[in-house]
């Protein structure tokens, strides 16, 4: 795991990448977010996500159905008094999200992330 965070991290980012908090629901506006493209990590700039991955989930944040390979580390999460799969960036080991067993097919899953983890850079036409 890298130490090297991007330096231009605002205090909300640091908050959720680095003390694994939470933006509130419906706030990023990645949730509209319909180009196609790919989705960074704002952390550290690692590629996490492609638009193909993206559904709306009606959760209030971005969420994808799939990540890129080998990615992200989880671990068991019980903050708010039950378990929860919590994900993290491989490479700098900032907090994304949660992921969930109520997503869409292919897979069933959904990577319920923050948008201010997220850095999203559009396809070039």
């Amino acid at each position: 795991m890298s130490n090297k965070w991007n330096s231009n991290l605002t205090p909300e980012q640091n908050y959720i990448l680095k003390e694994e908090g939470t933006e509130p629901p419906g706030s990023s506006h990645l949730n509209q977010e319909k180009r196609e493209g790919d989705y960074y990590c704002a952390g550290c700039g690692v590629k996490l996500f492609s638009s193909t991955m993206k559904y709306e989930s009606g959760s209030g944040w971005p969420s994808f159905f799939s990540s890129l390979p080998d990615v992200f580390e989880t671990k068991t999460d019980t903050h708010i008094g039950y378990e929860r799969t919590e994900y993290h960036c491989k490479k700098c080991g900032g907090h994304h999200g949660h992921i969930f067993d109520d997503g869409p097919e292919p897979t069933g899953k959904r990577f319920c992330n923050n948008g201010l983890c997220l850095v999203f850079k559009p396809k070039k036409q």
